[in-house]
């Protein structure tokens, strides 16, 4: 369904109303936490200075745990509740702009331009921050895609693609669409000064990574110092 400006933005609106909210309930919620926190703390203290403890204070001190356990499981719903937001607003812009391009309207982006822009949406895919014993999914970091995924339209690529002199070079490019009788993918170049269009084989395009891996929490999602992907 064709998504209008004024539909568009006011889905924004609500979204960012929607992020305000909880971002408070977030401040609200971590300053209502404080007094657990400070207890277990103090309690770690004493543990340290005391030689013997007695069940009583085992079982209140295991309580306090618990109790900033779910404290933190709460604060923790409400952030990844203002990241989903945040992840809709990016995939209603990203609907306007492929609508755009469809209905004809192309801007020309200069090259130095386009590379600032290209930086700013890698360092801006939404952050996978997985869940005790969770495994990011694929296209998360180095996480390959799965042997049948088929990218999207006007998702970013890369291309392995050939000049007119024979040799090949790795490109980036935007899926078009794909073409499932043939197994095979028309990609635009992203550098608007070459301005061609590739009809490829599914082999010949790798789909680029759609989140940011979490280093604390998937160091091993991560691309090797210096690797091209």
């Amino acid at each position: 369904m064709a998504l209008s400006l004024d539909s568009a933005t006011q889905q924004v609106q609500e979204r960012l109303k929607g992020i305000y909210k909880l971002v408070k309930q977030i401040q609200e919620e971590k300053i209502r936490n404080e007094g657990n926190l400070n207890a277990v703390i103090k309690a770690h203290e004493k543990l340290q200075s005391d030689e013997k403890i007695s069940p009583y204070h085992k079982s209140k001190r295991k309580g306090l745990y618990c109790s900033v356990v779910s404290d933190a499981e709460r604060e923790e719903d409400l952030i990844r509740k203002a990241l989903s937001k945040i992840y809709e607003i990016r995939v209603i812009r990203h609907e306007r702009r492929i609508q755009a391009k469809q209905a004809g309207s192309k801007e020309t982006i200069r090259r130095g331009a386009l590379m600032k822009m290209l930086l700013i949406t890698a360092q801006t895919l939404p952050l996978w921050i997985s869940k005790t014993g969770q495994q990011p999914p694929a296209l998360c970091g180095a996480v390959p895609a799965d042997p049948t995924y088929v990218a999207k339209l006007g998702d970013i690529v890369a291309a392995l693609v050939k000049s007119t002199d024979g040799d090949e070079n790795w490109i980036l490019a935007e899926v078009v669409q794909y073409l499932a009788s043939s197994g095979r993918y028309e990609v635009d170049d992203i550098d608007e000064e070459q301005k061609e269009r590739h009809t490829l084989s599914k082999r010949r395009i790798i789909p680029l990574p759609l989140m940011r891996a979490n280093p604390e929490t998937d160091p091993d999602a991560l691309f090797p110092k210096g690797s091209y992907w």
